[in-house]
């Protein structure tokens, strides 16, 4: 439980605690946590609200050169611990930050997308994937069925299922970055988080709503404010609101150049977009909320 909240367990090797595993650093904390969680009546919310309510647990986990040089992989737990963000949760976070995330809970496995042909290669033809339509494709990523050969695709960090496996395998490999930014859930998301943005605050029915003056300086900086509350819960900085501006307006010179690449890129996914925006509006602002959902602040544990 202690490695889920902090990244490594108090006992570093959760996969061996036999003669070769390694000595509790903490072990009077250990002790403590062991005897609490019994006393609890094996209550793991109670030992979880301990963990996360804990100053320990709150601390920032910005890191000085005092820290990087005295306790580099933060065992001594100086300061918040920091990692990226399991595959499976990511892509809740992406459906949630997009309003698309359902609330149901429980039920049969679901099919979400996934590319062609995955299925069919490593079974020999025997098996076809058949995606999921409508609530289906944005419930948890707990109920995504799992095929014990082939994990879902999006699934990156996942174990291989032949053994039991208690340490999370975590990876920022190349492949997981161009999933983040070209996977179909992602971009889906990103085009609803543009599409909430731009109808913010305009009247309903009005024939060019969200649009509002391309050159309007203070509308893009506005939107983008808000992009950056509902993904990383802040403001951007002044050079964030630079880099990022700046990118918009490319964005809409391609699309308005190419007017067809703005409508494939809202056509990515199953959930219909709202008619009344403008393609080349909407297909820009998506291409920023796509790029806020793939920093690094968002895709780690902070």
């Amino acid at each position: 439980v202690w490695q889920q909240y902090f990244g490594v367990g108090l006992v570093k090797t959760t996969e061996d605690f036999g003669a070769q595993g390694e000595v509790p650093k903490h072990e009077p904390l250990l002790n403590w946590l062991a005897a609490d969680f019994r006393d609890s009546g094996w209550d793991l919310k109670h030992l979880i609200r301990t963990i996360v309510t804990s100053h320990t647990y709150q601390q920032s986990s910005r890191q000085t050169q005092q820290h990087i040089e005295i306790d580099p992989e933060n065992r001594r737990l100086a300061r918040g611990s920091r990692f990226r963000l399991p595959a499976w949760m990511l892509r809740d976070q992406a459906l949630a930050v997009g309003g698309l995330l359902s609330a149901t809970f429980g039920g049969p496995a679901i099919n979400t997308y996934q590319p062609a042909g995955v299925w069919e290669e490593a079974t020999f033809g025997k098996k076809s994937y058949t995606p999921g339509t409508g609530e289906e494709l944005y419930r948890r990523s707990l109920l995504v069925f799992w095929r014990r050969i082939i994990a879902p695709t999006m699934f990156f960090d996942s174990a291989s299922r032949q053994t039991c496996s208690v340490k999370v395998v975590r990876t920022n490999t190349p492949l997981h970055s161009l999933l983040t930014l070209n996977e179909t859930t992602y971009v889906e998301a990103a085009r609803h988080v543009a599409q909430r943005v731009l109808l913010a605050g305009e009247p309903r029915g009005h024939a060019d709503v969200g649009v509002g003056q391309p050159g309007d300086a203070a509308a893009d900086a506005n939107r983008l404010q808000a992009i950056f509350q509902r993904i990383v819960a802040r403001q951007p900085t002044d050079a964030e609101q630079e880099i990022l501006l700046n990118g918009l307006h490319r964005a809409r010179q391609e699309f308005e150049s190419h007017p067809q690449r703005g409508t494939a890129l809202l056509a990515v996914g199953d959930s219909p977009r709202d008619p009344r925006l403008d393609v080349t509006e909407h297909a820009s602002w998506t291409a920023v909320c796509l790029t806020v959902m793939n920093m690094d602040e968002t895709l780690t544990r902070e």
